[in-house]
């Protein structure tokens, strides 16, 4: 619960920061007339959607298991995270269409200093919710809360080349007030855009992975090294299966014990191996399948066999 509940917040805090944000863009942009501040708020509206998905992923995410959904209902953390991805690409075709209509009939920017304060300000505050979402969701295993902080991380990015944009335009004006640099705004917006193709691409390769059922590598590493250590209460392992849904991983293994050895001992050396893989990492869903072991290893037994060849060759009297 105390879990659930900081994700929440952290999700809350998301919705709350991008509603106030793309409100004050829109209303800058529209006053100086920026295609630059302007793509900025049509990002922050994405980022609005992107929350609001967010807060709906965890809190339908944190329901416990049913009988319709046995394993949780965790996925929906990653379905959210290929909605907001594919949310981004949207967001960036219509700045880029916006940005080249700019170039082709320009037209000149008025009171740019607000501006270039939106945008500090817009930067500051992302850069802070996009630390606590990274925070908030690496310490509970969130994909909706890690891909809301990568819209607002890459806003941060983009912010700074609108304000960037806007401050050169200012300053050329006072230097070289003959030459005309409002190009630069709507060229801004179309590096904003790119830099958000950029990240949606992430997210979405992030996101499907987990919905493909793919392998958890540095957990893989970690469990075949530990059930090294376990030597000589397990012979070895095979069929170690590792995915994750949501912020929660499932982990099956087949291990291989002495056929002589007592059903107590067996279930002590599973809970041992249970407890292990949950402390490294909360919220695991493991299942251990004990086998006898006689150490005349089949094929798919070599690739996790503890024993060395002069053990195999005793046990089995060769």
């Amino acid at each position: 619960m105390e879990t659930q509940g900081r994700k929440t917040r952290a999700a809350l805090i998301s919705v709350a920061s991008n509603t106030t944000l793309t409100l004050l863009k829109l209303l800058v942009g529209i006053a100086i007339g920026s295609v630059g501040v302007l793509s900025e708020a049509i990002h922050s509206g994405i980022d609005l959607i992107a929350s609001v998905i967010a807060l709906f992923a965890v809190r339908r995410s944190g329901r416990p298991a049913d009988e319709e959904h046995p394993f949780g209902h965790g996925k929906v953390e990653n379905i959210s995270g290929v909605a907001e991805a594919l949310l981004i690409f949207v967001a960036a075709g219509w700045i880029i269409f916006e940005a080249v209509g700019k170039l082709r009939h320009p037209e000149p920017l008025e009171t740019i200093g607000w501006g270039v304060g939106i945008m500090l300000l817009s930067a500051v505050a992302n850069l802070w919710v996009s630390r606590m979402l990274f925070r908030v969701g690496k310490e509970t295993a969130s994909v909706a809360l890690q891909a809301d902080g990568w819209h607002l991380r890459t806003d941060v990015f983009t912010s700074a080349g609108v304000m960037g944009g806007l401050a050169l335009i200012v300053v050329g004006q006072r230097v070289f007030p003959a030459l005309d640099l409002d190009w630069i705004d709507p060229m801004a917006g179309i590096v904003v855009a790119l830099l958000i193709v950029r990240a949606a691409y992430r997210l979405t390769t992030d996101a499907t992975r987990d919905l493909m059922d793919s392998s958890l590598a540095d957990e893989e590493i970690w469990i075949r090294a530990h059930l090294a250590d376990l030597k000589p209460s397990i012979r070895g392992y095979h069929k170690l299966r590792t995915r994750r849904a949501g912020n929660t991983r499932f982990v099956d293994v087949h291990v291989l014990l002495d056929s002589s050895t007592h059903l107590d001992q067996a279930h002590e050396i599973s809970q041992k191996i249970e407890d292990a893989v949950r402390d490294r990492f909360p919220g695991t869903s493991l299942t251990v399948h004990m086998e006898p072991c006689d150490a005349d290893c089949a094929p798919i037994c070599v690739q996790g066999c503890l024993l060395d060849p002069q053990e195999r060759g005793s046990l089995t009297g060769r």
